[in-house]
């Protein structure tokens, strides 16, 4: 079969037998308007539910991207329109995006919409417990908490990652809490020469404790470094955004050419996994252009 040219004048590839069909039935007005730019996009139903949030530096390819998917059409079937949100940048989408799914709840972001509490390893060689704990968001601020490495979605995740670490650098089992410590006696792991001897005193606690402390450190929760709420300042064709960040947390955007002031305003502001994820290691890089900011 040719390809043909849709009502938005879109040259389509040839129907596959699988039987997908260009989603015609998708309001043509709202993808003629989509714009070229950095921001969100959210597929809508016929009663204006959110199906589906994305984002793009480039809306309008990237939705139309959608449209040419067969892996989407049971989406595309129920989609009726398409709306958009610019943002000056590809962060402020991120970000938007992020709060979006989790305000939102839309059917096909299955991944990002599960509000996740957190947990994460807690180790300080200096608190008189050798063996790394597993704490947990509801418990600690994990924006403010010093020695955190790695952010699981169960206990049983932590456990697996610390394992791990323990077996590749031949860590002691009992000394980190993986069995049961008996003083004087060799872990399991000793016993086959896969543990260097901390928990039989051929290995000093305190050298055990500095190599898992160096194991651990790529995992590293890094704590908000700043004494207050940032700006993150972004700019496209004259419009500059601000986006607010406090404990990696972030609660709105300022724009230039509205005078806007953030309207979210939640009495807790405490750390959010993805805004963590999404931030973390552009503004250790100093890829980032930031303000301080009073909310």
């Amino acid at each position: 079969m040719s390809s043909r040219v849709t009502s938005v004048g879109l040259v389509t590839a040839p129907r596959l037998s699988t039987g997908y069909c260009y989603p015609d039935h998708i309001d043509s007005d709202s993808i003629a308007a989509l714009p070229s730019k950095p921001g969100i996009y959210i597929f809508r139903d016929a009663l204006e539910r959110p199906l589906y949030i994305g984002k793009s530096v480039n809306i309008r390819t990237r939705v139309l991207s959608h449209l040419r998917t067969p892996a989407e059409a049971r989406m595309l079937e129920q989609t009726r329109r398409v709306d958009f949100q610019r943002t000056a940048g590809d962060i402020g989408a991120l970000l938007l995006e992020s709060r979006l799914i989790k305000e939102m709840q839309p059917l096909y972001n299955v991944k990002l919409r599960n509000t996740r509490e957190m947990c994460a390893l807690r180790f300080d060689p200096d608190s008189g417990t050798p063996a790394p704990q597993v704490v947990y968001e509801r418990d600690h601020d994990f924006a403010r908490t010093q020695g955190l490495y790695g952010l699981f979605a169960s206990k049983r995740a932590a456990q697996d990652k610390l394992r791990e670490i323990v077996e590749n650098h031949r860590l002691c089992h009992a000394r980190t809490g993986l069995e049961s410590a008996i003083r004087g006696r060799a872990c399991f792991a000793r016993q086959l020469r896969h543990c260097l001897g901390a928990c039989t005193g051929d290995e000093a606690s305190e050298a055990h404790d500095a190599r898992l402390l160096a194991a651990l450190e790529e995992l590293r929760v890094v704590v908000w470094p700043y004494p207050g709420p940032m700006g993150i300042v972004e700019e496209c064709d004259g419009w500059r955004q601000t986006h607010i960040v406090d404990h990696w947390f972030y609660l709105g955007s300022i724009e230039r050419r509205k005078g806007r002031r953030p309207v979210r305003r939640p009495a807790r502001r405490r750390f959010d996994v993805d805004t963590y994820k999404i931030l973390v290691k552009p503004m250790l890089r100093g890829d980032l252009l930031l303000t301080p900011i009073e909310v």
